[in-house]
């Protein structure tokens, strides 16, 4: 019940807490306090970022482990990367960035001459830099080629899957990546499109996808293409796969009584973390700290639209 309270005392004051530099940014940490909370930060603790971003939780994690601390940022977009270590430049030698992906978290840390770590955060999904950018393919609200890879290194984009996969596989990855119930009748419009032209752009998609959807869907808060776009993420990107391995690895290098932050974004994604951390507590390896996750309430929301749907879950080494 006392952690509870002290939730909600946080969550009230967020904006508060927020410093000013942060509210002009156009990138806002989700569920900042919460995860400095929980983090139980000290100086000279070696904390790990697998999603570093542009740096905004690292930025108040650096705040407090430093002097003597040293955090480990990992990204496998390289333009995050690049505004993250502008951002963090005041604390330049108490921080390495590495490009990469968080499944590889364990060669990564073995690189920076460590074995084990203090504390490790998961802020998982899409950016605001990404979404920001047309180029990148992720959003329907910017016009841009068909991408969404997180890695613009990667072989495989959405333009790939849209216009190569059969209609039945383009149906199953809509059902199975993105919860949607009509995956059958957009796989369809979709196939009945590109058998004129190539789909090219995301805005092209999202139209198809309107086209496919009933009438009822159109007066929704969220938008009708939202599930077929994070659908073709997750795939493109391979994130569910990779969030397993991540996650298993990570809780490896934790140090007993080192903690873990998992913010998620969707449902799949918040079911592979609650899964690994009750099987770890099971076999007694984990302590879970947070039996129900923790969500932002209306205050961070109204601040952050995008933090409406985020899901911290923490767990500590036993």
């Amino acid at each position: 019940m006392k952690i509870l309270e002290t939730h909600l005392k946080i969550q009230q004051k967020n904006l508060l807490t927020l410093n000013k530099e942060e509210q002009m940014s156009r990138h806002v940490p989700v569920m900042l306090n919460e995860v400095i909370m929980y983090l139980q930060l000290l100086p000279r603790m070696v904390i790990v970022d697998c999603t570093l971003g542009e740096g905004g939780h690292s930025e108040a994690i650096l705040r407090k482990i430093t002097p003597g601390g040293q955090l480990i940022g990992i990204d496998q977009d390289d333009d995050a990367l690049s505004l993250a270590r502008l951002h963090l430049s005041r604390f330049d030698g108490a921080f390495k960035l590495f490009c990469g992906n968080f499944q590889n978290i364990k060669s990564i840390v073995f690189d920076t001459g460590t074995d084990s770590v203090d504390g490790i955060l998961f802020d998982l999904g899409v950016s605001s830099l990404q979404l920001s950018n047309a180029n990148r393919g992720f959003s329907f609200t910017e016009n841009g080629r068909l991408d969404m890879r997180m890695d613009k290194n990667a072989k495989i984009d959405a333009f790939d899957l849209v216009n190569n996969l059969s209609e039945e596989e383009l149906a199953n990855l809509i059902y199975n990546f993105g919860e949607e119930r009509h995956s059958r009748r957009i796989a369809h419009r979709i196939a009945e499109q590109r058998a004129h032209s190539p789909i090219l752009n995301t805005q092209q998609l999202s139209k198809i996808v309107v086209q496919a959807l009933p009438r009822y869907r159109m007066h929704r808060r969220i938008h009708p293409a939202t599930k077929t776009f994070m659908a073709l993420r997750i795939a493109v990107n391979r994130e569910l796969e990779v969030l397993e391995k991540g996650i298993t690895d990570a809780l490896g290098l934790l140090k007993p009584g080192g903690r873990i932050c998992v913010i998620a974004f969707h449902s799949l994604e918040d079911r592979i973390i609650k899964n690994i951390f009750k099987s770890q507590a099971k076999e007694m390896k984990l302590k879970i700290l947070t039996k129900k996750p923790l969500v932002p309430l209306q205050a961070e929301i109204e601040h952050n639209y995008k933090s409406r749907s985020a899901k911290l879950r923490v767990a500590e080494k036993q």
